[in-house]
């Protein structure tokens, strides 16, 4: 019996290390984002991105590319590790995203800030998309405080057509391309306009900036000029998030010019309009 009992308590005991199970909570989705991190560190890279990928997911090494396509021929790491500390979901329960740091292990340690967006099928998390940005290592002390935030309420549409949804999301298409006129007019300004007090920028090469304030501020350090070309737009259910994915190409003000690759996170405001809550770019290889 004791056999029998310990053999059975080492079944569990393997479930709840990769347990994804969605219950329409971000500490479900939180969860699921540490089952992810342990899995790798277990099993690698491959095989964990692999099993937590939706079938439709992109991931960006650098440009965007299927996931479950892309690790299938990837080199393989183990020492590959991150820890959340941002993680929001719409009212639906069904869609969220988690964002943090990561560290690469190895004779020469490397790190950075990372982006995923999750989406709840038949129960369980998702990624429907993973973009990394590499950066400084994180001074002790001064790491994001975690910040995870459950949904007031829940909703969404049960009736909604295929119009109804495009109509939805052609409004966030709508907003960004508002967003990159202005961007052309008034310069890196306009994100002023355009971005949540609270918002967030994961960019390569710098520390994570948190608000408002201090995204303009580096916008008006290093920026020249800034050009959005949008690949796809999405929305969830609960009409309160929203995401935004493509290229942007900066000019900086020390003369020089780059590509990145960019996903932005739209939340919906109580005047019903749109603003950045999140932003993460990695250079793009063209």
């Amino acid at each position: 019996m004791n056999k029998i009992y310990l053999s059975i308590l080492a079944v569990a005991i393997g479930t709840n290390v990769y347990a994804q199970k969605s219950d329409g909570s971000v500490k479900s989705l939180v969860n699921a984002e540490k089952a992810f991190a342990q899995a790798v560190a277990k099993d690698g890279a491959n095989a964990a991105f692999t099993r937590f990928a939706a079938d439709d997911a992109i991931v960006f090494r650098p440009n965007p590319i299927n996931a479950k396509k892309y690790f299938l021929t990837a080199k393989d790491i183990k020492n590959l590790s991150w820890e959340p500390n941002y993680a929001r979901l719409s009212k639906s329960r069904d869609w969220g995203f988690t964002s943090g740091t990561y560290e690469i292990g190895g004779e020469q340690k490397s790190y950075g800030h990372y982006l995923s967006i999750w989406r709840g099928k038949d129960g369980e998390w998702q990624y429907i998309m993973d973009l990394g940005s590499d950066s400084n290592k994180p001074i002790k002390g001064k790491e994001a405080k975690n910040t995870f935030i459950e949904p007031v309420g829940t909703y969404a549409p049960h009736f909604a057509s295929k119009k109804d949804l495009k109509t939805a999301v052609d409004v966030i298409y709508s907003t960004e391309k508002t967003l990159n006129t202005m961007l052309k007019t008034h310069g890196v300004m306009a994100f002023s306009g355009f971005l949540n007090h609270d918002a967030r920028l994961l960019f390569p090469g710098t520390d994570a900036m948190i608000g408002k304030d201090a995204i303009l501020a580096f916008n008006n350090r290093m920026i020249d000029k800034i050009n959005l070309k949008t690949t796809q737009a999405d929305k969830a259910l609960g009409g309160d998030f929203a995401y935004t994915y493509g290229i942007a190409t900066i000019d900086y003000k020390a003369n020089l010019r780059e590509s990145f690759n960019y996903v932005f996170i739209w939340e919906r405001q109580p005047d019903a309009n749109w603003n950045i809550i999140a932003q993460v770019f990695t250079v793009a290889e063209r």
